[in-house]
């Protein structure tokens, strides 16, 4: 194998235009044909990149049709009800990305006109737009040649420089690489790379375009042991009447998903009984077994009886709506 020609701190950069150059060629030829990148409207553009986060590709393509069929504009987004933004939300979970954005929407309607800022500077003064999204919106949208840095990026970078880059130098090199004529696609192409061939495991380097010019050809050594899944059993009431659930809220000062509608949690039967059914959940780095109880628990104060046909207009948990799923209430 030809031993790797690495791409130049300095000098010429005759091997960066070769990069960039080979990385576009690829992404038109291979990129995956998603919804946003059909638009380059900053509002379908931000909605993708703010579902993306945390969440993957396969996940949040009907989430994002489902999203825009009832709030298709910034505008329609800014008059909804909190309520009903986190109800077109609920399974994406992260709710605070939805609740910052129905903010940012706010503003960009009450003191804007409902017009997006055009800079990557003017984008990160709106709630949950942090340097990512900023740069990503402002590159894609309105072409300003801002770098982007987000984790499938970072490995690309790492990777290519054969350095355990990080902080400011992982936006340097980015901003070193960037074409500045495409920068919307040269963005999407190092994502897109690292999302289908430089993946985290079993890198696809047979099929890379710039396998030439990456100084690792492959997995950097691994400097630390990835962290163990926590283990935890968890139960849950299931409550049926007449076709109606009986849901509790979770206290809107709650850290975790205030104020979304979940069912009761109980403790585990003691009388021998069995549960109707259990299943799998992880959140992080812990791994739930949930069992499910059919009409274990009083309906106290706090709840309410919730009919089948509204089920899907209310802001539920994931847990909630993958249970829910499971009973075949949704």
């Amino acid at each position: 194998m030809k031993k790797p020609q690495l791409i130049p701190a300095s000098g010429p950069d005759s091997q960066q235009r070769r990069f960039r150059s080979a990385l576009l060629a690829w992404y038109d030829s291979h990129r995956r044909n998603l919804p946003w990148r059909a638009s380059r409207d900053p509002y379908r553009i931000w909605l993708s990149e703010i579902m993306l986060q945390q969440t993957r590709v396969a996940a949040v393509i009907a989430h994002y049709h489902e999203f825009l069929r009832r709030f298709p504009t910034v505008q329609r987004l800014a008059a909804a009800r909190e309520a009903s933004v986190l109800a077109a939300w609920s399974g994406l979970g992260y709710y605070r990305r939805a609740r910052m954005m129905h903010a940012a929407a706010k503003v960009i309607l009450r003191e804007r006109g409902g017009k997006f800022p055009a800079t990557e500077a003017g984008l990160r003064q709106l709630s949950g737009i942090g340097r990512y999204t900023a740069a990503a919106i402002a590159s894609i949208a309105f072409d300003e040649p801002v770098a982007v840095v987000d984790g499938n990026v970072e490995r690309v970078l790492q990777r290519v420089s054969g350095k355990r880059l990080s902080g400011e130098k992982l936006w340097a090199e980015a901003k070193r690489l960037l074409d500045v004529k495409r920068p919307g696609d040269f963005n999407q192409a190092m994502m897109e790379l690292g999302a289908v061939v430089c993946t985290p495991r079993t890198p696809g380097c047979l099929a890379c375009p710039v396998i030439e010019l990456c100084a690792t050809r492959g997995e950097l050594a691994a400097t630390s042991k990835p962290a163990l899944q926590k283990k935890r059993e968890i139960h849950y009431a299931l409550n049926c009447k007449n076709g109606d659930v009986f849901l509790v809220q979770r206290a809107r000062d709650a850290s975790l998903m205030p104020g979304m509608w979940e069912l009761p949690e109980v403790t585990r039967a003691s009388d021998g009984t069995s549960p109707s059914f259990t299943l799998k959940h992880a959140i992080t780095v812990t791994g739930y077994t949930v069992r499910v109880w059919s009409n274990a628990a009083p309906t106290g104060a706090g709840g309410k009886w919730v009919s089948r046909e509204r089920l899907e207009r209310v802001a539920l948990t994931g847990l909630a709506r993958k249970i829910l799923r499971k009973a075949e209430m949704l």
